[in-house]
């Protein structure tokens, strides 16, 4: 039988009962509707179906309307209390915490209650604690969480902060989508568990990766924790030892450089994709740079004039992956014929790096260039690595032009631009359309 859907008097029906979650808001107990649609006319409930989902997403539209106006109002009255208790002089608390205070203290706060109008229910809820603090639910947790965080996400720019907080949204909402909203201190294992086997189903029907469930549930178990470290509501580890054992990391698979300079970089190979785009991928091929460093290189970090020619990676309004991201790497080969090209950038791309990735792969994918699934843009860097490796560069040079941590005590400043570039020469692609 199609979801919500039932058989009544000939005609199909919908019918759910109301979450546990709306219960309050919705005393109903169960809702019911006519399709209109007669069995005898849509056997197979096909019809049926799209009205019962109509009339589904009308009701979940009501619930989470009236879940917000009810909370909105709730948060009102307590912000209220709050700014008239600090205006009476006292710092707001409940009526509980206010019936532990010493007497004196209790006395002072019935005194500022009788000094007040007889019908001034304001300055009693203030000055007594009669206003209970909203309850954070599900649709609050996010806001709750990222104000927590503020402090971690300084130096980000606008992409990274949108990365930041996509999947931990999607977390939500997908949990949503399981248990409705749901006031956090009434969170239980049992509903982590059936977050779990929802999305054991979709492994197993839809073909999702088990890393992509095991991501929901790692934010949600720190979400959640952050938020109950600081309000104590009592919850436990809800979410916490739920991973889907089975997955697998994702660790992408590098291009062997022979099928980079005889296929990708072949006269015209790369000519669907556009200028801006086309370089990039040869300044990432020939440089190891990560895709957002490329993308967000300015006129001030391009040193084409200098004895070494060679971008800057710094900061620039984001933040680094690492300390050791912040660097500079010679220009040689591909690399370099893609820099004079563009001696100021790829404005189009900067601070759009997931975006074009995403571009790219598509793009590439479609016209057969990339020889596996495991293969994407981020697979040169790990070819340029490969290339290092087999040239036998040293540790210390190949962590420079990496970014990675050397793992030895830190002495002097490191490799100079021209030992990185000697490297480099050695590994540097022939120009496309050459032999």
């Amino acid at each position: 039988m199609p979801e919500f859907l039932t058989k009544r008097a000939g005609f199909w029906h919908y019918a759910r009962r109301v979450p546990l979650a709306y219960a309050d808001l919705d005393p109903r107990g169960v809702i019911r509707q006519s399709t209109k649609i007669r069995v005898a006319d849509d056997p197979r409930a096909i019809r049926a179906q799209r009205a019962a989902e109509r009339i589904n997403g009308e009701l979940e539209a009501f619930w989470r309307a009236a879940g917000t106006a009810e909370g909105a109002e709730a948060k009102a009255r307590y912000d209220r209390a709050r700014r008239d208790a600090r205006r009476l002089g006292f710092p707001y608390i409940t009526a509980v915490e206010v019936a532990q205070l010493p007497i004196a203290e209790i006395l002072a706060r019935f005194d500022v209650v009788a000094a007040a109008k007889p019908d001034d229910h304001a300055v009693e809820a203030a000055a007594l604690g009669t206003v209970e603090p909203p309850a954070l639910d599900l649709d609050g947790l996010f806001d709750e969480f990222e104000a927590l965080m503020k402090p971690s996400l300084k130096g980000m720019s606008d992409d990274q902060v949108r990365r930041w907080q996509s999947p931990k949204k999607r977390a939500i909402a997908n949990l949503r989508t399981v248990i409705g909203n749901k006031a956090l201190a009434k969170l239980t294992r049992v509903d982590a568990l059936d977050f779990q086997r929802w999305w054991i189903g979709r492994i197993e029907v839809e073909g999702v990766e088990i890393e992509t469930a095991n991501k929901d549930i790692g934010h949600l178990n720190k979400m959640l924790g952050k938020v109950e470290n600081t309000h104590r509501l009592g919850l436990g580890p809800v979410f916490s030892q739920l991973r889907i054992e089975g997955g697998r990391t994702g660790q992408r698979t590098a291009f062997a450089p022979a099928y980079v300079q005889n296929t990708l970089l072949a006269d015209g190979a790369l000519a669907m994709l556009n200028p801006e785009a086309r370089r990039i991928l040869y300044l990432i091929a020939e440089t190891g740079l990560r895709l957002s460093e490329a993308c967000n290189l300015t006129a001030e970090t391009i040193r084409l004039d200098d004895a070494t020619p060679h971008v800057q990676v710094r900061p620039d309004g984001r933040r680094m992956k690492t300390e050791q991201s912040e660097r500079d790497i010679p220009l040689v080969g591909v690399a370099l014929m893609a820099m004079r090209e563009h001696p100021e950038g790829f404005p189009r791309y900067r601070d759009q790096a997931a975006g074009l990735s995403a571009a790219v792969n598509k793009t590439l994918r479609e016209n057969g260039l990339l020889p596996s699934e495991g293969h994407t843009v981020y697979s040169l860097r790990h070819t340029f690595e490969d290339r290092l490796t087999a040239v036998e560069a040293p540790d210390k040079i190949a962590a420079a032009l990496m970014g990675h941590k050397y793992r030895r005590p830190r002495y002097g400043v490191g490799p100079s631009l021209a030992q990185k570039a000697e490297w480099l020469q050695r590994i540097a692609f022939r120009m496309p359309g050459t032999v």
